[in-house]
């Protein structure tokens, strides 16, 4: 077994292989939501997988459960995901995506982990858009789409 201080690992082409593999399991993650095959997406879950909504404090597990719950969930269409940015670290990344399904128009923050190259764990918050207050129009200005 090979060891590696945390200078050389951080220098090394293993965290640059790592950064990509975990960029292309959350963007093939959001590519097989965006077919509305729900079983699909949950293929690139991890087998212990938890997913948890701070929000309104709900938690599931199994990929079985994550891909019945999105397949029940109640549409007016087909769902469109736009991934927005990612950011990641080694085995994590944090994703901002649009998602609608032509009626509906929200933005997803997701929070994944992953192990043994899939996804184990997720956390997702789902931001309400509100008006902005009053008092900060002397140092912003309202924006139809993000300028960024």
């Amino acid at each position: 077994m090979t060891f590696f201080t945390v200078a050389e690992y951080q220098s090394s082409s293993l965290t640059a292989w790592a950064q990509k593999m975990t960029r292309e399991i959350i963007e093939s993650f959001w590519e097989a939501m965006a077919t509305n095959d729900f079983a699909k997406a949950a293929l690139w879950l991890h087998p212990d997988f938890e997913y948890f909504m701070p929000q309104t404090c709900e938690y599931l597990t199994g990929r079985e459960n994550f891909a019945r719950f999105n397949a029940a969930y109640p549409t007016e269409g087909k769902w469109t995901f736009s991934i927005q940015s990612i950011v990641f670290a080694d085995h994590d990344a944090v994703s901002d995506v649009l998602i609608s399904d032509g009626s509906m128009h929200a933005r997803a923050i997701t929070f994944h982990k992953l192990r043994d190259g899939l996804i184990v764990r997720q956390k997702e918050f789902w931001p309400d858009n509100y008006p902005a207050p009053q008092w900060r129009s002397p140092w912003m200005k309202v924006v139809g789409d993000a300028p960024f």
